[in-house]
């Protein structure tokens, strides 16, 4: 055991390298990634993200691929409930009415962030990551979503686990969604 550079997934880091027994290799992220962005490169279409309880980790996992810029426009992180709307686009009425965690805030940031990054594209993350229920709704609720030309669809999980392990189930469903939403639009 020692110290490699690493990407982890809810694990513990120290500038850029990680204890080597708390390097998390999920291979259902790394499935779901690298599905969504050969479809991506094959199609020639783009794709942003907007984050919220995963924080850029979906960022990082696309970014972790060789080759996504062609097709990788960028992402913003909007964990205040105040920058769904400034910078994703999100209605200030919606966030007012249903909360930031909402299938329809969610729809609303893939839509938002497709639009505002100028991508074919778009996935968000919203929830609550836990351990504490948050304005009555449970940890462990997630909804993502995905935007395309043609559709938007939202997905709600009930993810159980520590703030890690609903964050690492958010990442791998949102990249699920998303690569399901780019081959159904396409096909």
């Amino acid at each position: 055991m020692g110290w490699v550079a690493g990407v982890v997934l809810g694990g513990a880091c120290r500038v850029g390298t990680c204890w080597e027994s708390e390097v998390a290799v999920d291979s259902g992220v790394e499935v779901a990634v690298e599905r969504l962005v050969g479809l991506l490169l094959e199609r020639r279409v783009t794709l942003a993200t907007a984050e919220s309880l995963t924080g850029g980790m979906v960022g990082a996992v696309l970014t972790d691929v060789p080759g996504v810029s062609a097709v990788y426009r960028g992402g913003v992180v909007v964990y205040a409930t105040d920058l769904k709307a400034t910078l994703a686009g999100v209605p200030e009425e919606l966030l007012a009415a249903v909360g930031p965690v909402h299938p329809d805030t969610a729809a609303a940031l893939a839509s938002g962030v497709r639009e505002r990054l100028g991508a074919d594209y778009g996935l968000a993350t919203t929830g609550v990551a836990g351990p504490d229920p948050q304005a009555g709704v449970e940890a462990g609720t997630v909804y993502v979503a995905a935007a395309g030309p043609g559709s938007v669809q939202v997905r709600k999980l009930q993810l159980s686990g520590d703030r890690a392990a609903v964050r690492r189930g958010s990442v791998q469903a949102v990249l699920e969604l998303g690569a399901e939403v780019v081959a159904e639009e396409l096909d």
